[in-house]
């Protein structure tokens, strides 16, 4: 029996090495062609600045969505934020999703919302709406109240009432900064023909100081767990999703910031009602419908527009939404699986979806259950030290890596931290993430499968503490 498990184990051990070492192999070949991108993007915006954009005669006008459920913290300052956009065109429609807070009743206050007889279209089949509000004071607002029916829903009702060719998909939770719309249109007007999609970059407001909807002082949160989430998102976004977008198989828009073209959006049925990770799901059922269309289009990562939001500070928070965001990449697969290792699908089919598949979703059982191994080992008195060590510090190194090369990238790019010991400190917890948090985040995520088959559908409450400093 004991012979049996060292087999086991020693097979096992093979395979874990051989998928870690993978694993931030891509992610260092990633961050690479990070770097290539941005030298490359930055080049090109000193050609055209984004005043130049802004008068150009071709612009498409943009509706901004903006989902709300329970945001009463928040929602003032966010809807502050997106009426201040410098943007020659645009709408801002607030979809109120049935919140039982005063979400709503806050927005008539704040704006001296009156009840419209607007006419929409409905395209997409939603929950009731309840009523739609307009706005004396601010014309480009637009608040829809509806009975709840989830993010999806909520976006599907916006899209119904929206009215431009254009539109961007904002968490109500968040700020945009002023010409973050400039930024995004970028792709459209380059290849308006092809580009059906972009995704912009989130930054996190924990601890920096937020006035009239616009965050005026970037400062490091004092919360270690919003500091671990800051490297979290810099390793995402410039170590992942540039370089997806450099290679083609960007399949994530992060759902608090994205831009889409209206008409492919409503072809392929809106947003899927039901589902927990509609971002991701919008994105791969768009490469499917259109690859099955045989319709040439891209999908851009553009790395200068930046949204702010808010990253729980709690670990209950966390786990919530952690837990969420897997339990939708899990369903988002198992719906388009018929896509995995297909080429009918070009590179999403052969190498994106697969990789999401193989590294992205089953990543956190593997890393679970090479922990189990080497703790049963250690009971059993068989544990191989050596490569017990070389796992481990194979791991951090490679991850410290991808870590420190995205910190660096985009600083040397946009320089959002002013002072030297804020960097510094961003670089501390991309090393101490490895003692702990990340742990913990592959058992939430591991514990997801088992929420995904026991049927849950919840998103669980994300409680806001608000932003810091707003006026």
């Amino acid at each position: 029996m004991i012979k049996a498990f060292v087999a086991l184990l020693t097979l096992f051990s093979a395979v874990v090495l051989l998928y870690f070492f993978s694993l931030n192999l891509f992610y260092v070949l990633f961050t690479v062609l990070s770097l290539s991108g941005l030298i490359k993007h930055q080049r090109n915006i000193t050609y055209v600045t984004f005043r130049d954009i802004f008068r150009l005669p071709v612009v498409k006008p943009f509706s901004v969505i903006v989902p709300a459920y329970n945001e009463e913290k928040t929602i003032i300052e966010s809807v502050r934020s997106f009426l201040s956009l410098e943007y020659p065109v645009y709408e801002v429609i607030v979809v109120n999703d049935g919140s039982k807070d005063a979400t709503l009743e806050k927005l008539i206050r704040h704006f001296r919302l009156e009840k419209s007889k607007r006419v929409f279209r409905r395209v997409l089949k939603t929950e009731n709406i309840r009523g739609i509000y307009l706005s004396p004071d601010e014309p480009r607002l637009v608040v829809v109240d509806k009975e709840n029916g989830g993010k999806a829903d909520a976006l599907n009702a916006g899209l119904n009432v929206s009215r431009y060719p254009l539109f961007c998909a904002v968490d109500s939770d968040s700020l945009l900064e002023r010409d973050a719309l400039l930024k995004m249109v970028r792709p459209f007007l380059e290849d308006p023909e092809r580009v059906v999609a972009a995704g912009g970059v989130i930054r996190l407001s924990n601890g920096c100081r937020v006035e009239g909807g616009q965050v005026r002082q970037i400062r490091l949160p004092r919360n270690a767990l919003a500091r671990f989430q800051i490297v979290e998102y810099l390793r995402a976004f410039f170590g992942g999703r540039m370089g997806l977008s450099m290679l083609r198989s960007l399949l994530i828009i992060s759902g608090a910031f994205g831009a889409f073209r209206k008409d492919v959006v409503l072809e392929c049925g809106g947003y899927r009602r039901g589902t927990v990770g509609e971002d991701v799901d919008l994105v791969v059922r768009l490469v499917r419908y259109l690859r099955e269309k045989k319709r040439t289009f891209t999908i851009r990562f553009v790395p200068d527009p930046i949204c702010w939001t808010e990253a729980p500070e709690t670990m209950k928070i966390l786990s919530r939404q952690r837990n969420r965001w897997h339990r939708g990449l899990i369903e988002t697969v198992a719906y388009n699986r018929k896509m995995l290792f297909n080429p009918r699908y070009g590179l999403t089919g052969m190498f994106a979806l697969p990789f999401y598949f193989i590294y992205e979703m089953l990543g956190p059982v593997i890393e679970v259950t090479g922990y189990a191994f080497l703790v049963a080992s250690a009971l059993l008195g068989i544990l191989n030290y050596p490569f017990a060590l070389l796992f481990f510090l194979l791991a951090i190194f490679m991850g410290v890596i991808v870590s420190l090369m995205s910190v660096l990238i985009s600083e040397y790019s946009w320089h959002r931290y002013p002072r030297l010991s804020d960097v510094l400190n961003i670089i501390l917890f991309s090393f101490l993430e490895n003692f702990f948090y990340r742990q913990y985040l592959a058992l939430v995520r591991a514990r997801a499968f088992v929420d995904y088959f026991r049927g849950v559908r919840t998103w669980g409450e994300m409680t806001r503490k608000g932003f810091y400093g707003v006026k």
